[in-house]
């Protein structure tokens, strides 16, 4: 029996709401978590298409895995649907940010939860370390691939710029193997965007937010640096304002970019964390709306095909990289390193499949717990 639009549409939503109340961990982290609940649990595409749309993601500005989220709720029931999933990823964390925000700018303070994020942090190394396997052996399929992969890999862990790598790694592959093939590639340039309290009118606040979500390229915490030029160096917001803001984005779920939540409500209020919300989101919803009927046409065209290859391998690589620097940075304890161990544990040898989110919750709990021996 075909299903109506309307229950697909709620599919989504509660998903997308699902994740965003529990994706903690940064982009590499949700990926992974959607691509056990998109890929392996409810099959609304298989893991090429995945890839592929990882890979499209990756060439354009915005926060990752924000517009994944967009993109897999386009696959489930289009328009409607990338417009739902984007908004429920977003809004738990935009309503905690928003919170916490008001709590620091009211009372000086956040409350207590800094012992349940070092339960979570080593949980998702369990979480991350699982989807590379995964792509990974979906993305690696040939050994010019795995080469580059190795390549890209090596080069993100000496601090090589991401989109670099990812856009370099795509333009090598598309010309090897273009060549490979005895035809020469036409001249690919990707798509870049040309397109106290109570400081500034919520106007203003919309769109500095808004040139940043334009703009931003790479994972959320290269929002650091926008920022630090947009609003410290014209002295609307003092850097140690900024770092406060950036760790609240880090220690609550979903994107990293509902920093954007907190730096508004301190401009502006609460129309300020309104505003600065959807200046930094809305970018992300028009170039993917853009983007996903054109991934189809990537996919037909041979030369693409190669980049988008070299692209997804390129991507899986920068995860990995990822999952070792966290891993560098929060194994330090033993406390860690046993959550981390009974994750892994659980993510790769029980039999039956363990839900991402218990894996967090999980965390969450014996990080509260460990803290106390």
């Amino acid at each position: 029996m075909k299903e109506s639009r309307g229950s697909k549409l709620w599919e989504v939503a509660s998903v997308f709401f699902k994740l965003g109340c529990f994706a903690f961990g940064g982009p590499a982290a949700h990926i992974a978590m959607m691509e056990e609940e998109i890929v392996q649990k409810r099959k609304w595409m298989d893991e090429q298409h995945f890839l592929d749309l990882m890979g499209a993601t990756n060439i354009i500005p915005g926060p990752n895995s924000t517009e994944m989220t967009m993109h897999c709720g386009h696959e489930r029931a289009g328009i409607p649907g990338l417009f739902v999933a984007g908004i429920c990823f977003i809004f738990p964390a935009v309503v905690l940010t928003g919170l916490l925000a008001f709590f620091y700018v009211e009372y000086g303070d956040v409350p207590e939860i800094a012992p349940f994020f070092q339960g979570i942090k080593p949980a998702v190394l369990a979480i991350i370390a699982a989807a590379v396997f995964k792509l990974g052996k979906k993305a690696l399929k040939s050994t010019e691939l795995v080469l580059l992969g190795i390549l890209v890999l090596g080069l993100a862990l000496f601090g090589f710029n991401e989109i670099a790598l990812l856009l370099g790694a795509g333009a090598l592959g598309m010309v090897y193997f273009s060549l490979r093939r005895g035809s020469a590639p036409l001249l690919f340039i990707p798509l870049l965007s040309l397109f106290p309290t109570h400081r500034l009118p919520s106007s203003q606040v919309f769109f500095i937010f808004l040139k940043v979500g334009a703009i931003l390229y790479g994972s959320g915490y290269v929002l650091f640096a926008y920022l630090d030029a947009e609003l410290v160096m014209k002295g609307l917001l003092s850097r140690s304002e900024l770092v406060d803001a950036i760790a609240m984005g880090q220690f609550t779920p979903g994107p990293v970019l509902s920093t954007a939540t907190f730096i508004g409500y301190q401009l502006s209020g609460w129309q300020g964390a309104m505003a600065a919300s959807i200046g930094i989101f809305l970018p992300s919803f028009i170039f993917v709306m853009i983007l996903n009927p054109l991934v189809g046409r990537l996919k037909k065209s041979l030369w693409l095909r190669s980049f988008l290859d070299s692209v997804n391998v390129a991507a899986v690589a920068v995860m990995a990289a990822v999952l070792l620097e966290m891993g560098a940075e929060v194994l330090i304890s033993w406390q860690a390193i046993l959550i981390a161990a009974i994750s892994t544990t659980l993510v790769f040898l029980v039999k039956r499949k363990v839900n991402p989110i218990f894996i967090i919750i999980m965390g969450a709990v014996l990080g509260w717990l460990l803290n106390f021996i």
